[in-house]
């Protein structure tokens, strides 16, 4: 029987943040806006499922702020969060405060009912007016990843974030052309694992373990 190869394993566990509270039908983006974290039942569900000796990081947006302190205060204590701008949603500029009625009306105008996307609000290259493109994101968001994969290396990463960036981190973990990643649904909530094998052989770099378990 041969030796399996030796490997590093970084696990990151993603959270997407609580539900968002005051912008229903609306874009609101990479705009700073209030959470709900009344919810013991799922961020009790959160503190039993994560690892105890774990590197955090949120984005700088407080709605992830507010998802890691209810998982704290739910039995899940943990010290000093790194803060990643590059982890923050989507940049929807002149989009962001529009209703999604107002924004499917210019999209239809501007693009066809053709060229839409069917789950998501524009093609993953299209860069709204003074945005930013979905393909964007997956590039930032894995500069970081591969950044703190280094830094820490072999541990677990609680990462709490945004759907986007969720959405993005699975699609460099699959490889996922940027219009298929589209697709994917994170909820609020949620865990998603994705496993960094560093190592020798073959079958790429990462390896999913889960993705959008609901907390409860």
């Amino acid at each position: 029987m041969h030796d399996m190869p030796q490997l590093t394993v970084t696990r990151w566990w993603w959270i997407r943040h609580a539900p968002v509270v005051g912008h229903e039908g609306r874009v609101y983006g990479s705009n700073d806006v209030p959470a709900h974290t009344d919810d013991p039942e799922s961020y009790g569900n959160l503190a039993n499922r994560l690892p105890r000796d774990a590197v955090w990081v949120t984005s700088h947006l407080s709605r992830t702020h507010v998802t890691a302190d209810a998982i704290g205060e739910a039995g899940l204590e943990h010290g000093d969060r790194l803060v990643e701008n590059d982890f923050g949603e989507q940049n929807f500029g002149d989009w962001q405060g529009m209703t999604y009625e107002e924004l499917n009306e210019r999209m239809r105008e501007s693009l066809g009912e053709e060229a839409l996307h069917r789950f998501w609000y524009a093609p993953a290259a299209h860069q709204p007016p003074n945005g930013e493109s979905f393909v964007d994101v997956i590039e930032r968001v894995g500069s970081v990843i591969e950044r703190l994969t280094e830094e820490h290396k072999g541990r677990d990463i609680v990462a709490v974030a945004h759907g986007g960036v969720i959405r993005a981190a699975i699609a460099l973990a699959l490889n996922l052309d940027p219009d298929k990643a589209l697709v994917l649904q994170t909820e609020n909530l949620s865990t998603t694992r994705l496993d960094h094998l560093d190592g020798p052989g073959r079958g790429g770099n990462w390896r999913v373990a889960f993705v959008n378990q609901r907390a409860r």
